[in-house]
């Protein structure tokens, strides 16, 4: 017990140091975004109103967002982020922006090289200061996936990332900053409380890895027990599918991954966890990685998958009064994906696709592309001249390359209402 002399000047301080907590919680009332811990659980406000975190990953189909039941985008840099926030803002959506780091690995090329690293400062600084009172956004996202190693030697990253989070928090009080990783990782967590305490929210890019979030989360919560937000989820990625005996992914048809969807959504996504702030789907748009259907939610032309009306649902309840087409498999020459087909050059082969309550009015294009191995290309795989001849309404036949190696074959479903649906088959030419 503390002596009465002592009592006289640790009961002020005590008053001072109360008064200083409750005037720091006061002030998150006036900011316009915030986390707040509540009876157990975080809550994200916006503008003085809850704001579970519900959409895509990604900048296109904004109003289609807006109208299935989606309130938040993404972007990974801040280019156009003043076109991009201005159309989310006339769709009532907000934004999470974000910053484009250079991975911690480039100490060499871009941390021990002062001057790049204090023009992205300054480049950083001057967006934050256009940005940051835009009705739009959300937070900021300090990088995507840039790792947070331990070792010593990488003092200048964490120098140089710790200078940009300050930089923001000061330059806009108003907005939380997040970063993201690849699945729940303990080094990358456990590192981010040693050496980047500043950050407010942790955020996951997670895909056949969701199933584990939740174990792992509270496994580890004596680590770290703070809000979380899933920036990207989705199907199985190509590093976690099944493979072809050459070594390339097999993609399942846009209508198994809106049953995927489904189920993530239903049985795996921690809706539940009172550290959820929220998920956004990906890709929410159309892109080139691996194979340019894989991620892609809508076609070049903006056509619907599975994906966007099994969203609606769950976000909603309502279901959509077009569905988009549903393709149950594709066979080549009477085989699956999974039978490893090989063909000889230039051999005539046939392709057929079954499609579950084939409707009136359909569309269907086929293609040969050839086999994408740059998974970080962004360009669309070079289509090859096949002679494709339609033997009936989902049925082709069409001659394999003359060169050797792998390709796909690709079909794309359109209906009359805007909706599609995608499928492809790899397979292997072998010989002169």
């Amino acid at each position: 017990m503390a002596p009465d002399s002592l009592r006289v000047y640790l009961f002020p301080l005590s008053v001072f140091f109360l008064l200083f907590c409750n005037c720091n919680k006061a002030t998150d009332h006036f900011r316009k975004v915030w986390v707040a811990r509540q009876d157990g659980r975080y809550i994200l406000y916006r503008n003085g109103t809850p704001f579970v975190v519900r959409g895509g990953s990604g900048y296109t189909q904004m109003a289609r967002l807006k109208a299935i039941g989606g309130n938040t985008i993404r972007t990974w840099d801040t280019t156009r982020l003043g076109a991009i926030l201005d159309e989310a803002a006339a769709n009532n959506l907000a934004v999470i922006a974000g910053f484009y780091v250079p991975e911690s690995k480039y100490l060499d090329y871009f941390y021990r090289n002062q001057q790049k690293v204090d023009s992205q400062y300054a480049a950083f600084r001057q967006v934050v200061q256009r940005y940051r009172s835009h009705p739009a956004l959300l937070m900021w996202c300090l990088g995507n996936e840039v790792d947070f190693p331990f070792k010593a030697r990488y003092k200048k990253f964490y120098d140089a990332y710790n200078s940009l989070l300050d930089m923001i928090h000061t330059e806009d009080p108003d907005h939380p900053v997040t970063t993201t990783m690849v699945n729940y990782q303990f080094r990358n967590v456990m590192n981010i409380q040693l050496k980047v305490p500043g950050l407010d929210i942790l955020s996951f890019n997670i895909f056949g890895s969701l199933q584990s979030l939740q174990s792992n989360l509270n496994s580890f919560s004596w680590l770290w027990n703070g809000p979380f937000l899933i920036t990207e989820w989705g199907i199985f990625s190509p590093q976690e599918a099944k493979r072809t005996a050459w070594g390339v992914p097999i993609e399942p048809t846009s209508t198994k991954k809106a049953d995927q969807y489904r189920e993530m959504y239903t049985q795996h996504l921690p809706v539940n966890s009172p550290r959820f702030i929220g998920a956004l789907t990906f890709y929410w748009g159309q892109k080139e990685e691996v194979t340019p259907t894989w991620y892609s939610i809508f076609g070049n032309d903006g056509e619907a998958t599975g994906i966007v009306g099994e969203m609606q649902a769950l976000w909603t309840g309502t279901v959509s009064p077009h569905k988009a087409p549903e393709v149950e498999l594709m066979y080549v020459n009477g085989k699956g994906a999974a039978d490893n087909i090989l063909m000889k050059p230039g051999t005539l082969q046939t392709a057929e696709l079954r499609i579950k309550s084939p409707g009136k009015g359909l569309r269907i294009v086929w293609k040969v592309l050839d086999e994408d191995f740059d998974p970080q290309s962004s360009d669309q795989p070079l289509e090859r001249k096949a002679d494709i001849i339609t033997l009936d309404s989902f049925r082709i036949s069409f001659r394999a390359p003359t060169k050797e190696g792998p390709y796909r074959i690709y079909s794309w479903v359109y209906d009359t209402y805007g909706n599609m649906a995608t499928a492809n088959t790899p397979f292997y030419v072998v010989g002169q």
